[in-house]
């Protein structure tokens, strides 16, 4: 009988045990692990990272950093890490914490605009992917790419059409590069392609036209005008005469991007660089700045007129006066000229 009792008694105690290890094992997987009061936080794991590089992230967003461990071990995760954002969402327990880690890489929308250089570019999509500055700026500028897509020195701003654009966060620089040429070949498509031949122009003018409209004016209802005054210009055989593109020619010269310069003096006038329109005939052969689709959009559609000059309007900021001839542009210029002199703007 006492065997008996002490066989029952460590029947009922490994019962017990079991039951105790099996609630200790569900309640790791399957309670609550997270400690923050927003509804989600995000999580970012590097495409080098490892499983302590992971719990480092972590730990600030769990209650319990060691049963969260347990489970990864158990389901695999700590030989089987991957790269990306991942949103934890208030609540989650162990597993689906880990589940969301293996399967749940979310989408980042990434944008650029108006850069008027490729390191500018570069430093600018690296605040937004994983890919960082240096890696990036190699890349867009590798020597072999650009001659395999003809561009160059000149052209290769042109290739990057601003707009926002979905990628994973974990995308590195060869990967961003090639999806911008995709990207640039899908924009080029045979309309856009058949409206620039109309006028005489390839891609890559139409752009540089474009980025001079774009740094004429903000005002996207304005570019068309813009844009037609510069194609009536070029019909004529006139110099373009485009300020933007001699203060890029100094920017360019001096290197330093950063440079603001508000009114172009006659000196400047004087510079010898193949972007200075008031020296060299024709388009600069190559964009001062990214365009944006409105600006291109406005060559390839320009607005039908007889202008040949403008000038900014002071009594409507951000627009222009236009003109047909020199000698109503030259009157128009005296408000302008007039309004700089009061602001003291000399430079």
């Amino acid at each position: 009988m006492n065997l008996k009792k002490v066989l029952w008694a460590t029947a009922i105690l490994g019962l017990l045990i079991c039951g105790f290890i099996a609630y200790q094992i569900y309640n790791a997987i399957f309670s609550p692990n997270t400690q923050f009061n927003n509804e989600e936080a995000f999580v970012y794991i590097a495409s080098d990272a490892t499983f302590s590089d992971v719990t480092k992230s972590l730990e600030p967003l769990l209650k319990d950093l060691s049963t969260f461990e347990s489970v990864a071990k158990r389901k695999g995760y700590i030989t089987n890490i991957k790269a990306g954002k991942y949103a934890i969402q208030k609540g989650m327990n162990n597993n689906e914490i880990i589940n969301t880690l293996r399967s749940k890489n979310l989408p980042v929308q990434i944008s650029f605009n108006n850069q008027e250089s490729l390191a500018s570019l570069a430093g600018r999509i690296a605040e937004q992917i994983e890919a960082d500055s240096l890696s990036l700026l190699q890349t867009l500028d590798d020597a072999d790419f650009l001659a395999s897509t003809k561009f160059d020195e000149d052209t290769k701003l042109a290739m990057y059409i601003p707009n926002t654009y979905e990628f994973f966060w974990n995308t590195d620089a060869e990967r961003f590069r090639d999806r911008m040429k995709t990207e640039y070949d899908r924009f080029w498509n045979d309309e856009r392609i058949a409206k620039a031949k109309k006028l005489g122009l390839t891609p890559n003018e139409v752009t540089s036209l474009a980025a001079i409209v774009q740094k004429e004016t903000a005002k996207v209802d304005e570019r068309p005008r813009v844009a037609g005054v510069y194609l009536n210009r070029i019909r004529r055989g006139m110099l373009l005469q485009a300020d933007p593109t001699v203060i890029y020619a100094i920017k360019k010269e001096t290197g330093n991007y950063d440079t603001i310069i508000k009114r172009v003096l006659f000196r400047d006038l004087e510079m010898d660089s193949p972007y200075n329109t008031y020296k060299y005939a024709g388009i600069p052969p190559g964009p001062i700045t990214m365009p944006d689709i409105s600006s291109i959009d406005a060559v390839l559609n320009p607005e039908k007129h007889d202008y040949l000059y403008f000038v900014a309007d002071v009594s409507n900021f951000g627009y222009h006066l236009f003109a047909k001839t020199l000698a109503q542009h030259n009157r128009n210029k005296v408000q302008y000229t007039r309004w700089l002199n009061q602001q003291k703007v000399m430079r």
